[in-house]
């Protein structure tokens, strides 16, 4: 008998530990599900739009709203060279809301940082959209749980905001010393040659299209970073013939020092 109870007690205090860890994750999930649409009413997708091409609005990445809410903070490599300014081919941004409206706005650039693949554009007329709010202070904690919206694939996948969520699984170095000469590239000489620069290693998927997506605290919405698939990888990841599948972001501080004195 004693046995018996023994066993009774282990398994009443497994489902007791099992319930508070289901009672623990409940305020995270109804902290995201309050905040992501704060999120998705400020998030807009950047591409070129040209009326006589088929399809005339051409998808780049993702950008969202900061400052006054008439800036668009983005990744730099998101941005083509040039645009042909003639109103044939014009920078634009689709807004959020009904995929069906397709709300259109021209954009210009305003700020350009190459060295941290950040950009800043400026909403031309309209309404200026809610801002999301740029996180002060102390850097995130490794162990961090964050989430980020963009459009993944939004060529394929269509214009809706969709949300990931994971944790920052690291902060590191953007390039590592090579063992191999043959191994270093332009940009990776560059990114070891200058001051350290450290980024968000992110235990979650981002895909082409989420470049620019806005990295947020799951609970408050404030914005930690800014996802970034193209130009850590060049320098990070440059040794693998394959993409490794990881995500970077790039800290909020370098946006927030460029956006310093834009309005």
């Amino acid at each position: 008998m004693s046995v018996f109870f023994r066993d009774v007690r282990r398994l009443s205090a497994a489902l007791l530990l099992g319930f508070l860890s289901v009672l623990t994750t409940l305020p995270a999930q109804a902290g995201l599900v309050e905040v992501v649409p704060r999120i998705k009413a400020s998030v807009v997708a950047i591409g070129t739009y040209q009326r006589t091409r088929s399809p005339a609005f051409r998808f780049l990445g993702t950008g969202f709203a900061v400052g006054n809410g008439r800036l668009i903070a983005t990744n730099a490599h998101v941005l083509p060279d040039s645009v042909v300014d003639d109103k044939l081919e014009t920078l634009v941004v689709v807004l959020p809301g009904d995929e069906q409206t397709r709300a259109v706005r021209q954009v210009a650039r305003v700020a350009v940082d190459k060295n941290r693949d950040l950009a800043v554009l400026r909403l031309e007329g309209g309404e200026p959209l809610p801002a999301l709010v740029l996180a002060g202070g102390a850097r995130p904690l490794e162990g961090q749980s964050i989430a980020f919206t963009g459009f993944p694939i939004g060529n394929a996948l269509g214009m809706t905001p969709v949300t990931h969520r994971g944790i920052i699984a690291a902060i590191t170095p953007i390039g590592i010393p090579q063992g191999n000469a043959r191994d270093l590239n332009p940009a990776l000489v560059r990114r070891l040659a200058g001051e350290e620069f450290r980024v968000y290693q992110l235990d979650a998927t981002a895909y082409p299209g989420n470049s620019g997506s806005p990295v947020f605290n799951p609970d408050s919405g404030e914005v930690l970073g800014v996802i970034n698939m193209v130009f850590v990888k060049s320098t990070k990841e440059n040794v693998l013939s394959n993409p490794s599948g990881i995500s970077y972001a790039i800290p909020v501080e370098h946006l927030i020092r460029l956006i310093s004195g834009l309005q």
